[in-house]
């Protein structure tokens, strides 16, 4: 590290539960930000303590709305023009990660221009977890430490001592990261094929794999209204699965999604606090990414490696 240079930990507004977890983990606390508000909407953040020389990391995930987003562009350019040594973003939810090529024509590319805004404002790295395309690493010309959860799922799947475990991927695309699973759980894999006429919308799926009289986990990075999950389990159960139980990364949970996982036949939904439940459900289980990103946050910090936080 830089000669007397100490680290310091901020967060925004949205992440700040998760923020107080983080610091704690870490040994300290976080540091002091205030925030002027407008009249208009407008808001201007402001480090209550100088942050010159620091090594500065500002945690903030940037789910909706967008001025979550806004609020970490502003607090990394407040720390550069502050003098900050470095400025590094830890984002456990990624927003925008979705629009990471262009799938249809006269569509933007989010994720790029997101990733162009964290360097236009001045980020010296990115750590983050479970992107949803891990080729968005790419679109950074900043160190990227993309985290997975599976450091975190795999331990507490194991302790469920399921018989007859199969894990599933609710489509195609995430088939690669199940696969994963798959081998560190020493489990077969089964795969959901689905269709969409319009966004957030299912419109027809069928399974890939046997099910029958087996303790399924499904595996997944984002749940958003829950229609694919839900469904899923409702078309494993009718094939015969004992039990059908959700590991997804980002809870960002929209519109009734609450109401299907409640009604469903999942028999729990295990999440990380990545992103703040709206409410609690006696379906949903957290398990917290704090410690890791506290870790990762102190081996950053003392330029060691980080090899020993993802399963070998």
């Amino acid at each position: 590290m830089a000669l007397n240079t100490s680290i310091k930990i901020f967060s925004g507004r949205a992440s700040k539960y998760l923020a107080e977890k983080i610091a704690k983990s870490y040994g300290t606390e976080l540091g002091n930000v205030s925030l002027t508000k407008f009249s208009d909407g407008e808001f201007q953040p402001s480090y209550d303590e100088t942050v010159r020389g620091d090594y500065v990391f500002i945690i903030q995930s940037t789910f909706a709305p967008t001025e979550n987003l806004f609020e970490l562009l502003l607090m990394i350019d407040a720390a550069q023009r502050a003098s900050a040594y470095k400025t590094v973003a830890v984002i456990p939810y990624f927003g925008f990660a979705r629009q990471d090529r262009k799938d249809k024509p006269r569509v933007a590319i989010g994720a790029k221009l997101v990733a162009n805004l964290l360097t236009a404002a001045g980020v010296s790295r990115i750590i983050t977890m479970d992107l949803h395309a891990d080729q968005i690493q790419g679109f950074f010309d900043v160190p990227v430490d993309h985290l997975f959860s599976s450091s975190l799922f795999v331990p507490h799947i194991n302790k469920l001592n399921l018989d007859d475990l199969v894990v599933a991927s609710p489509d195609i695309g995430g088939s690669k990261r199940v696969n994963s699973y798959a081998k560190f759980l020493n489990a077969p894999l089964v795969i959901c094929h689905k269709t969409r006429k319009k966004a957030n919308e299912v419109d027809s799926m069928t399974i890939i794999g046997d099910v029958e009289g087996k303790n399924v986990v499904i595996l997944d990075d984002i749940i958003d209204t829950g229609g694919t999950i839900t469904k899923a389990a409702q078309l494993m159960k009718s094939r015969g699965a004992k039990s059908v139980r959700a590991a997804i990364t980002h809870a960002v949970l929209s519109g009734d999604a609450y109401e299907k996982i409640e009604a469903s036949e999942l028999t729990e939904l295990i999440v990380t606090d990545t992103i703040p439940l709206k409410r609690e459900s006696s379906k949903i289980t957290i398990v917290t990414v704090a410690d890791l990103f506290a870790d990762v946050i102190k081996k950053n910090y003392n330029y060691q490696s980080i090899s020993s936080n993802f399963i070998q």
